[in-house]
């Protein structure tokens, strides 16, 4: 009589995930530049800000559809070109570290066997984001409003294709979270403003994960967590203490590990994170 063989088992790896991290542009990723006023300074235009409340007012156009508006039917744009957009991109001021923050987060997750996409996802024409964002963040992955040009070769706008906007946000995002076959409960997503609003509430209700960069109240108030400073890698500390459960000895050693040190981190509900270099530190 033979015994029965020993059947062995092999260990199996728990499910690769995957994360999408979609963010909003101006204030967001940029410092305080709103890219409607910094292509107005280009062009000229005076009363941007004024101009813009009229919009709003009128309840013509999604919130964050403002400028989309100006571009196509104020005559003060009217000599506004594909160049003008580019050029304004380029004089965006960006946060500290942004180029930091897909590598650092990649790093971070592929210790946890994961992956995170990161997109981007405004209001702002895409000239002025991929002119902002080059050599950062894919031009794959960029998604702005988006205009036609008349085909003189002149640059001149000629119509409207999408406004990445208040409900158009929230669908560009879903065809994002579609195409990587992303779950909706790995869906993180980080704004500043109004025109965030609907796209937060969104991603709430499927159990997303959402950052608000600014103390903007209405948009406060929908986030999960508020992280406040210059630094684009601030987001990062909430992102790793709630989804991936490390604490703070280990965010600390993975910025230490790019040469930074978290200075300052008062935390909260709204966390103040100060970054610096080792130099900047006197360490």
């Amino acid at each position: 009589m033979h015994s029965s063989p020993l059947t062995m088992t092999a260990a199996v790896a728990p499910p690769r995930r995957r994360y999408l991290l979609a963010s909003d542009f101006d204030k967001t990723l940029s410092l305080n530049d709103d890219s409607g006023a910094v292509l107005s300074d280009l062009v000229g235009v005076t009363g941007f800000e004024d101009k813009v409340a009229k919009v709003a007012a009128s309840n013509l156009v999604q919130q964050g559809g403002e400028l989309a508006y100006l571009l196509l039917h104020d005559r003060d744009y009217r000599d506004v070109r594909r160049e003008h957009l580019v050029e304004a991109g380029r004089r965006i001021r960006l946060k500290d570290n942004l180029a930091l923050l897909e590598p650092l987060l990649a790093t971070a997750t592929a210790a946890e066997g994961h992956s995170v996409a990161f997109h981007v996802l405004s209001a702002a024409p895409e000239e002025v984001i991929a002119a902002a964002l080059d050599g950062v963040v894919d031009r794959s992955h960029i998604h702005g409003t988006r205009f036609t040009y008349q085909g003189d070769g002149s640059g001149a706008i000629d119509g409207l294709v999408r406004v990445t906007a208040g409900y158009g946000k929230v669908a560009v995002l879903d065809a994002i979270q579609a195409a990587l076959g992303v779950s909706g409960d790995r869906v993180i997503y980080m704004g500043d403003g109004r025109s965030d609003i609907h796209v937060m509430l969104h991603v709430n209700r499927r159990h997303g994960y959402t950052i608000a960069v600014s103390e903007t109240r209405t948009v406060a108030e929908i986030a999960r967590r508020t992280v406040l400073g210059d630094d684009a890698l601030g987001v990062l500390v909430p992102i790793l203490e709630d989804l991936f459960a490390w604490d703070a000895a280990r965010i600390r050693e993975l910025f230490e590990s790019r040469h930074l040190l978290i200075q300052e981190w008062a935390k909260g509900r709204t966390d103040w994170i100060t970054i610096k270099g080792r130099d900047e530190a006197g360490s």
